[in-house]
């Protein structure tokens, strides 16, 4: 076998991902180590060592698929996605670019790449996006509406959760998560307008027991989408591995009958 036949298989094994998945996750104790000043004093060296050595690694296993695949690297999103986080891992951590340093936590993020069932997650998220972009649109009109109203309606004695378009709309989020909403800014304006509950009694029904459980329910399905979709792989692989038995068994039958047709 070739050399960059084996290099490929080894790539592409089981084996090979769980030593990716142990370095990322070594990778992402040392990354958490370095916020600790007390760790730094006593084992700096070592813990920026062995993130060095991580980073080694990773790089290798990047330029080891583009020899292997080369321009056919880029045609799968898990080869970019983990071509992106590991090239913000090298730019210089120093001058204008010294924000990019907090990014390299984002090297954790590769364990979805290498782990299959995290993959058909964020596949199915993904999948799930248009349904949600409506969805989003659909909240964002009734954010706008409803903030019109509040400003027009309260804006004058509650200027400070009502003053502006951005006021109320943020108040109106925060009356969606349901964070502080009766005693910290309605029950207020209900002692100044005492039938203010008449409009945000229905913008919490439609907003937070209607249209996020819409996105709870799109995200559902999607990942069950995902999930179905996953067992039919499993089943086509088992099926083919099945009829390549069967044909392996036909020949061999074929075989065995050829000398006892010639007698």
């Amino acid at each position: 076998m070739p050399f960059l036949a084996r290099l490929g298989a080894f790539l592409d094994s089981d084996r090979f991902g769980r030593i990716i998945t142990a370095v990322i996750l070594i990778n992402a104790v040392t990354l958490g180590m370095e916020t600790s000043p007390a760790i730094m004093v006593q084992a700096g060296g070592l813990v920026t060592l062995i993130d060095h050595v991580c980073l080694t690694i990773f790089v290798v296993e990047i330029l080891a698929k583009l020899v292997v695949h080369r321009h056919r690297f880029f045609t799968s999103g898990w080869n970019i996605f983990d071509f992106l986080i590991v090239g913000i891992a090298l730019t210089p951590g120093a001058g204008g670019f010294s924000v990019l340093r907090a990014l390299r936590i984002l090297r954790v993020l590769r364990v979805i790449s290498v782990a299959p069932r995290l993959r058909r997650v964020v596949e199915g998220f993904i999948t799930a996006l248009p349904g949600m972009a409506s969805v989003f649109l659909l909240m964002a009109i009734i954010f706008y509406i409803g903030a019109v109203i509040a400003t027009k309606l309260f804006g004058h004695s509650f200027p400070e959760w009502f003053g502006d378009l951005g006021r109320s709309g943020y108040s109106l989020f925060q009356i969606m998560t349901l964070e502080s909403w009766s005693m910290g800014i309605v029950r207020p304006v209900m002692e100044v307008y005492p039938y203010a509950w008449a409009f945000f009694v229905p913008f919490i029904m439609v907003t937070t027991f209607a249209v996020v459980n819409l996105l709870v329910g799109l995200i559902v399905n999607s990942m069950q989408d995902a999930h179905h979709e996953e067992e039919g792989e499993r089943t086509d692989a088992y099926r083919d591995e099945v009829l390549k038995r069967l044909e392996a068994i036909e020949q061999r039958l074929a075989a065995q009958s050829r000398p006892d047709a010639k007698m």
